[in-house]
This record gives C-alpha cells, sequence and structure tokens, in this order.
C-alpha cells in the first residue's frame, strides 16, 4: 500500500480529472440537474456533490475505512454520530477525561432524548470497566489523545471490552490525526475529527470528519442529512487543500512539540509536563507502540511561584486563542476554552487549574518557538 503521504495526495481525486483540472474545482452551487428520474438526487445536503465525493474517498483512505463523511464542526460529526447510533433508552460508557464540548453534550443535549452515560470508574484500570455498563449500554466513547490531560487511554483493550459486551466503538481521533493513529487499524468501529484542527490545519475553516464501515456510514448518513450540518463548497476546498500536507505538517510539530516538551521538563518554572513523548509519561509506552508520533500538543503546569499572567504577556510567537492544529502555535489555559463550561469539580478533579497551560505547536522553527516560550517563563 502507498504511504499515507502519497494517499494524502492522490486517493480520492476524480478520474478522470475534471476539465483537465490538477486541482479540485468549487463546485458553488446548491443545486444540480435531474434530467433522469432513476438516477441519484445530488444535492448540496445531501453531500454528495463532486466536492464531497472527492473528499470521503481522501479521508477514508487516510483513516483505513470503508467510507468518510464531512461535516460543518467536529461538534457537528459528534452529535450526528451519536444521535444515529444511540436511541431512547440507551446508554453509553466512556473514560472521564473528554473534551467540554463532548462533557456538555452527554450532560446537556442527550439526556433530552433519554440517552444516559456513565464514566469507567478507574480509566486506567480495565478490571473496573464492567462497573460502568447497564443492561442497556450500546456505545464505547473515548479519545485517541485526551484534551487536555494528553492520556493515551489503553485502546486496545477498549476495543476488547467492547467486543465482549457487544459495543459499537466511537472515538474521537482529532488530537492525533492519522498522520499519526489510525483507530481503524486497532478495531474502533468509527473515528471521529474535529476537521478544523490538524486536517485542515491553517486556523482558516470549520469542519468536522465521521469515518468508519460501510453500514455504520449509510446510518450516520441518514442522520447527518436530516440534520442538515453539511460542509460547504468553498470549506471542502479548502479542506481537501490542506489534506495533501497533512503528514508533512504533522511530522514537524511531532519533532517541535518533543523539543519543547522536553525543554519545559528542565524548566524550574515548570511543575509538570505532560506529552506522551517524554519517557516519564505514564502512557508513553503505550503510545510508542500504537502511534506513528506522540503528537503536536503539549500541556503543562505552571509552579505556583510563577506568574501565569506575565508568562503569557512576554510570549512573542504563540498565539494565546483556543483551538488547535494550526500551522502558528496557539496557546490558552483550558479553564477559560475547551472546559470552561465543565463543572468546576470535575475541572478540579481532572487537575484543569489556573495554572494549567495547553499548547498547540505549530510550524514555527523548533528553536524559534523553543527560546521564545522558556524565554517568557524565566521573566515570569
Amino acid at each position: 500500500m502507498p504511504t499515507l503521504d502519497t494517499r494524502a495526495i492522490h486517493d480520492g481525486e476524480p478520474d478522470p480529472r475534471i476539465e483537465g483540472a490538477v486541482s479540485l474545482p468549487i463546485f458553488q452551487t446548491a443545486t444540480y440537474t435531474h434530467e433522469d428520474p432513476n438516477d441519484e438526487v445530488r444535492y448540496i445536503r445531501y453531500n454528495n456533490t463532486p466536492n464531497h465525493e472527492a473528499l470521503h474517498g481522501k479521508l477514508a483512505s487516510l483513516e483505513a475505512t470503508d467510507d468518510a463523511l464531512v461535516t460543518a464542526s467536529g461538534m457537528a460529526a459528534i452529535s450526528s454520530t451519536l444521535l444515529s447510533l444511540l436511541s431512547a433508552g440507551d446508554h453509553l460508557v466512556a473514560p472521564q477525561s473528554l473534551y467540554g464540548g463532548t462533557l456538555d453534550l452527554f450532560d446537556d443535549l442527550l439526556p433530552r432524548f433519554d440517552v444516559g452515560h456513565s464514566f469507567f470508574p478507574k480509566a486506567d484500570d480495565p478490571s473496573t470497566w464492567s462497573e460502568a455498563l447497564t443492561d442497556s449500554t450500546t456505545v464505547l466513547y473515548a479519545e485517541s489523545l485526551t484534551n487536555p490531560l494528553l492520556e493515551v487511554p489503553d485502546l486496545e483493550a477498549m476495543v476488547d471490552f467492547a467486543d465482549k459486551h457487544d459495543l459499537i466503538t466511537v472515538i474521537d481521533n482529532t488530537f492525533a490525526s492519522p498522520a499519526n493513529l489510525r483507530p481503524a487499524e486497532i478495531g474502533f468501529d468509527i473515528s471521529l475529527h474535529s476537521g478544523t484542527k490538524y486536517l485542515a490545519g491553517h486556523s482558516d475553516l470549520a469542519a468536522g470528519v465521521v469515518a468508519g464501515p460501510k453500514d455504520l456510514m449509510e446510518q450516520i448518513g441518514h442522520t447527518h442529512k436530516l440534520l442538515g450540518g453539511m460542509l460547504d463548497p468553498h470549506a471542502c476546498f479548502l479542506l481537501h487543500r490542506s489534506l495533501k500536507t497533512l503528514g508533512v505538517r504533522v511530522r514537524q510539530q511531532n519533532e517541535t512539540a518533543l523539543a519543547l516538551a522536553e525543554a519545559l521538563d528542565n524548566h524550574d518554572a515548570i511543575e509538570k509536563v505532560r506529552y506522551p513523548g517524554l519517557p516519564e509519561h505514564p502512557d508513553h509506552d503505550r503510545a510508542t507502540a500504537l502511534m506513528d508520533g506522540f503528537g503536536g500538543m503539549v500541556s503543562f503546569i505552571l509552579t505556583p511561584e510563577t506568574d501565569v499572567a506575565a508568562f503569557f504577556d512576554d510570549l512573542t510567537l504563540p498565539i494565546r486563542a483556543p483551538s488547535l492544529g494550526g500551522v502558528e502555535s496557539l496557546i490558552t489555559q483550558p479553564i477559560h476554552t475547551s472546559h470552561a463550561s465543565t463543572d468546576p469539580a470535575l475541572r478540579q478533579k481532572m487537575g484543569i487549574t489556573d495554572r494549567f497551560v495547553r499548547i498547540s505547536v505549530g510550524l514555527e522553527g523548533t528553536d524559534d518557538l523553543v527560546d521564545d516560550v522558556t524565554s517568557a517563563l524565566d521573566q515570569a
């Protein structure tokens, strides 16, 4: 099989090329002619325009799945998937360390449809997971690299557990990206992405991705069509363009993130660094076995003596902003962004305080970024 870099460029492209165009054109139209009643109706909400179809083929190739679907955002991908796979009276299980928006979905939206959830008592101890099950549990949900704690769950044990209890497995693969991990190769059923992040990679569009086997994708695609959260043609074009450089971008971000994590780990202003590429990370061995790279996200906790505000003020390269995965480094305190609406008691339990910082490493020169961050720490 060709490498991911080759597939990212060539798979999913129309054959023959449309009017000879090497770059797929933008089909900026919502409606298509339908002269033969026996033909499939092509319509923008149905996600079957030429821009959508090319993306779906390319993403399925990258994720090593039968099919894929693009949505208007990562949360649209998550909600479309869960509202498709779960019915009234159903229940899902998950580790508690998840993105704040996902936790809000579990707490605020799913209960309106009589869907319940439970968290694993001990996420790192599979022997306790059955305690979270009920007679109506049908879905296991996880993240490949958790946001923002950067844990690497025992994904293989999750697949085994799900097989034993006849659960559909759904995983948010945003932080890892298919450049570092393809959950379908481990045995996960559905892989989700906020395509806004690494897949798009330029902080200029919002998108979501669902990838999985044909039968489940048909089910999810039908629900998504009813919800109407499709991706517009121009955003499809931008995402399609960006996927072609995914491997190159992520490899550089992996390299710079490791260098930054090592520098932070040796700095007096840092209490703790969370990065799976560091040997002392509790999930380092698992990350090494499962992933092709450790990712471009680094989280760390500043010491009580460090002036948090002064540290942020003295940075010149990382931009203080939410989101991640772009060519520019972005830095944030999750307590104010990704987990601002999370229950304070749960945030405290997760260790997300005002001294907890998350940085998304961009494509600046490695030495430039490391010097900038460590210099700001020196002054804080």
